[in-house]
């Protein structure tokens, strides 16, 4: 199944996508607004039951996407996790995963302008896989931690790279306002037969820009999911964003650095496709 947040005339809900459109669920489940809610109060045991036979409320061009998860409570985002990137930007492999956080505030949805901050010239894409969250748990074992998650989604995580590079710590980069794509949808974990079998790729207007296989990342989705929950429970909800590989702007030649009207398209195979058009922010 596949699940969405969005709006229709100013209104936010959450949706099942279907062929022809998006079933609006806010209607089927009452009390519940958001996606997260929904995924809390185990919707997903119910969705199938409740959407047969339903036809779609709308078309997909007639709704707004907003980021799959419009309120996680946690982002966790996974910084050299694939080798050819370590290589690229002359880093070293860590024994345990690097990690930093974005904010709710930093992310947009499907087709939402990727808003490139005045105060950069050096706006960068990473084409990543995002984990959703469908069970809480702490100190989660790899043997158990694919049961702990209720789907996957494209992501985005633009990066405003001279900002990153203040200090050590990449956090001032990684979470500018509207620099966080995410979406179009979450793919529900069963419909995906093995998520380290995946393919990823990146594109800038058309031009493919990065393209890997998750099995390539450095650590797996298990062990990522184990080495966070042990730091602070996973909650329903929590976004995981595993990791970009190689092919990022900063390290080109030249530097392919996003500019007003480019059109990134983040695209992994049985999950969708994220695209955004960059927005300069001082024409906005």
């Amino acid at each position: 199944m596949k699940l969405c947040s969005f709006s229709h005339h100013g209104r936010s809900s959450f949706g099942a996508v279907v062929d022809g459109g998006v079933i609006d669920l806010a209607p089927l489940f009452p009390g519940i607004k958001t996606l997260r809610a929904f995924l809390e109060a185990d919707g997903l045991a119910k969705a199938a039951a409740a959407t047969a036979g339903v036809q779609p409320n709308f078309s997909l061009d007639e709704v707004s996407f907003e980021p799959v998860i419009t309120d996680p409570g946690k982002i966790y985002c996974v910084g050299l996790n694939y080798r050819d990137h370590v290589a690229e930007t002359h880093s070293v492999e860590t024994e345990k995963p690097a990690l930093f956080a974005r904010f709710a505030g930093s992310q947009i949805g499907h087709k939402q302008p990727l808003i490139k901050p005045i105060e950069t010239e050096m706006f960068d894409y990473e084409g990543e896989l995002a984990v959703i969250i469908g069970k809480p748990g702490r100190r989660i074992s790899e043997a158990d931690a694919l049961s702990h998650v209720a789907g996957y989604a494209c992501y985005n995580d633009g990066s405003v790279r001279n900002w990153q590079r203040h200090t050590t710590q990449f956090l001032a980069g990684k979470t500018f306002y509207g620099t966080g794509g995410f979406g179009p949808w979450m793919v529900t974990s069963d419909e995906i037969a093995d998520v380290s079998k995946l393919s990823l790729v990146t594109r800038v207007n058309g031009e493919v820009v990065q393209n890997t296989t998750t099995d390539l990342m450095i650590n797996s989705i298990p062990s990522l999911i184990a080495y966070i929950s042990t730091i602070l429970p996973l909650e329903v909800g929590d976004v995981i964003v595993t990791g970009t590989p190689g092919g990022v702007c900063a390290r080109r030649t030249p530097p392919l650095w996003l500019k007003h009207g480019d059109v990134v398209e983040v695209e992994i195979s049985c999950v969708g496709c994220l695209s955004n058009t960059v927005v300069d922010e001082k024409l906005q």
